[in-house]
């Protein structure tokens, strides 16, 4: 019965192609879009993946994302240094700043301000110079993506000149020396980012006498993080929160406070609603077609529930095949977009919120076939 039942599916081609075709599009619409939507929640926390050694993130009671810049006195740092089962606490600036390449182009940038002596919450990786190099006087960090993009260089033919080490730019008219190249994790927002040491952050933003954005906090060995946050935001007023927490704090954001999780969610029902229609009435017609073969298996005895499992069969068939080609297309439209703007993030588990999108439109289109072959009266076979 299983050969039988393939080869009903598959000799009517052009209906075949056509459940295949809705099944691919569907999931190729639920697994893109739902990428995408991963991708940008992935990056609303960047600040968080780059900064792994990091337990508790010390804030601003209002704060809600890490793209708020809500400042804290700088006494915070000192209070939270004081707190028992605290290793170390780092300050961390976060600031929009306006930078002027080859005194005419401006553009916005996201300036990170870290320790002077440990470094911690500088770029995860280097690609050019060193870390240490931005002790050096007028020394700033560079993210490739802006060397290479925004904060770029025009060549006398109109081409593009990476920024590169030892280049020269101006921070708010200040002049900064680029010491290095670093890769990061790509932020919410596009804007370029610069490091450069917590000491001279100041100089670069005087009009302001609060520069402490977080106090990144390393807890001792064996603290309990819920009762050295508790004890740290009793002491200075401000929210503590662990790296966990924070990262569903920006989650929360996004969802509560966007309209993003709303686009994407109505991309991904209109997929599914989609696939349902083509493939379901696609699948239910080809069934009506085949009513004749059901109903002479039926007339030679074949059982409802065989035939029900045939239905089953081919369902499962179309959806596999349909699920397939849906994903490889997805996954090659992340290859083809990978190092560009999108955000696009693929991890294993969207395979099975998508065949589980796949499966269930195959169900629905069975269903609609089911009822209509256990209702077949196997005289049809005899009318003329």
């Amino acid at each position: 019965m299983t050969s039988i039942a393939l080869k009903m599916l598959m000799g009517d081609r052009a209906r075949f192609f056509g459940i295949v075709t809705g099944l691919t599009f569907a999931a190729l619409l639920i697994t893109q879009q739902l990428a995408i939507f991963l991708g940008f929640m992935q990056r609303a926390y960047s600040l968080l993946t780059d900064a792994p050694q990091v337990d508790v993130w010390v804030m601003h009671p209002e704060l809600e994302f890490s793209e708020d810049l809500k400042r804290m006195p700088d006494s915070v740092l000192d209070a939270v240094r004081g707190v028992a089962g605290v290793e170390w606490a780092m300050p961390f600036h976060k600031g929009m700043h306006t930078a002027t390449i080859e005194n005419s182009r401006m553009a916005p940038v996201t300036v990170h301000g870290i320790d002077d002596a440990t470094l911690v919450g500088g770029p995860p990786e280097m690609l050019e110079g060193s870390l240490e190099a931005i002790r050096q006087a007028d020394a700033v960090v560079v993210d490739v993506e802006a060397a290479r993009g925004q904060l770029a260089k025009r060549a006398p033919d109109g081409g593009v000149v990476p920024l590169a080490v030892g280049d020269e730019l101006e921070i708010n008219e200040r002049r900064a020396v680029v010491a290095g190249i670093c890769r990061i994790s790509k932020p919410f927002f596009w804007n370029p980012v610069v490091y450069m040491p917590w000491s001279r952050v100041g100089r670069y933003q005087p009009a302001t006498t609060r520069l402490l954005n977080f106090a990144m906090v390393r807890l001792a060995p064996g603290a309990d993080p819920a009762a050295v946050s508790a004890e740290i935001a009793r002491r200075t007023g401000m929210a503590a929160r662990t790296t966990e927490q924070f990262r569903r704090l920006m989650i929360r954001f996004v969802f509560e406070r966007t309209g993003i999780a709303v686009n994407f969610g109505i991309a991904v029902v209109l997929g599914f609603l989609v696939g349902c229609a083509i493939a379901g009435q696609t699948f239910h017609n080809f069934t009506i077609d085949n009513l004749r073969h059901f109903a002479a298996l039926k007339a030679m005895g074949t059982p409802n529930r065989r035939l029900l499992s045939m239905i089953v069969l081919q369902a499962l068939t179309v959806g596999a095949i349909g699920w397939g080609l849906g994903v490889g297309l997805a996954s090659l439209f992340g290859a083809a977009t990978k190092g560009t703007e999108l955000a696009f993030w693929f991890p294993w588990q969207l395979l099975l919120v998508s065949i589980g999108g796949v499966v269930l439109i195959c169900v629905f289109s069975a269903f609609l076939s089911l009822r209509r072959v256990a209702a077949v009266d196997p005289a049809v076979v005899f009318r003329s």
